[in-house]
């Protein structure tokens, strides 16, 4: 490691961590007042529910009276999230497996849904993946790619398309990551089929950048029919995908990194309170609106929502 290298670490966690830690939440919230969600009446579908962020909030949702499809690819892992729900008293969760890295099996969860006339009132786009392995699908695309930004879009304009959600303020929260403050906008940067030139860190970067702009796109396109559309950026939590992904980072910060509750927290609210949003690309971290981009280099790109949004509709009809 080089003294600039060096040097760029040092101002990164030095600009960061009093902010993205637990030391940011717990400082915040003093300020905060509590709502009093009750979520009774509603069907909540969250992704990724079989461990850290997205099993919480699963957890929370049903016990704060919601009905919660749990969806994540392990059985076993979502039947004990069933078990760990009605030791608590909330026996309001079911389970649905699904392999988000596949295309078709994502297709095959919104058939199900749609086909069985599932209502949903609250969609949390919640799993992702960060792997340094570099592995091409049997669809032959990019395993991580289809898992943090193809699935996303698939399930949510499958169900929007097939009419799955209540139409009593729908809500969708897209869980994003600091990774994508890093990079532009790249659609050619999306689906790294090359392992020469994969980087799976980048590649996290990249998939969060464009998953901030679709959900711009969302809100823009179908805002005006009374959906709710927040990204929200959760800080540095200390999940099993952190634990395996970047433990180095986690061996520095452990000290300090967020706890589940924490980390959801803005989610809870965002579908408590439903706030108003500013019209320009943001994201929501610990209960405020702020700006989508922190270095000025993110901000220009050849890109455009557009294009994103041409290429993944491209995309996910090759395999149709």
């Amino acid at each position: 490691m080089n003294l600039q290298q060096l040097r760029k670490i040092m101002v990164f966690y030095g600009r960061f961590t009093p902010s993205y830690t637990q030391i940011g939440y717990r400082t915040r919230a003093l300020f905060w007042r509590d709502p009093k969600p009750d979520f009774a009446g509603q069907t909540w579908l969250v992704t990724g529910a079989s461990g850290g962020l997205g099993r919480f909030m699963a957890l929370e949702a049903a016990r704060l009276g919601a009905t919660v499809i749990a969806v994540a690819r392990n059985q076993s892992k979502l039947d004990q999230v069933v078990a760990d729900a009605r030791a608590k008293g909330a026996d309001r969760i079911e389970t649905a497996v699904c392999d988000f890295s596949m295309q078709a099996d994502t297709q095959r969860l919104v058939n199900d849904l749609v086909g069985h006339g599932r209502k949903i009132d609250v969609l949390v786009n919640n799993v992702g993946l960060l792997s340094h392995a570099h592995q091409i699908t049997s669809e032959g695309r990019e395993q991580t790619f289809t898992t943090n930004l193809l699935s996303h879009y698939v399930l949510t304009e499958g169900l929007i398309r097939g009419e799955a959600f209540q139409m009593k303020r729908p809500l969708v929260i897209n869980m994003t990551s600091g990774g994508g403050y890093n990079v532009a906008l790249s659609t050619r940067a999306l689906n790294t089929l090359d392992p020469k030139k994969y980087n799976g860190t980048l590649a996290y970067g990249w998939h969060k950048r464009a998953q901030m702009v679709l959900n711009q796109h969302w809100r823009d396109t179908y805002g005006q029919r009374g959906f709710n559309f927040y990204v929200m950026h959760p800080g540095w939590a200390d999940t099993d995908g952190v634990k395996t992904a970047l433990p180095r980072f986690r061996e520095v910060l452990k000290a300090v990194l967020r706890d589940e509750k924490s980390g959801t927290d803005t989610a809870i609210w965002l579908a408590a309170v439903r706030p108003g949003q500013r019209e320009e690309e943001s994201v929501w971290f610990d209960r405020k609106q702020r700006a989508a981009h922190v270095y000025p280099h993110t901000r220009t790109s050849k890109d455009t929502p557009k294009t994103l949004l041409a290429w993944l509709e491209a995309e996910a009809a090759r395999l149709t």
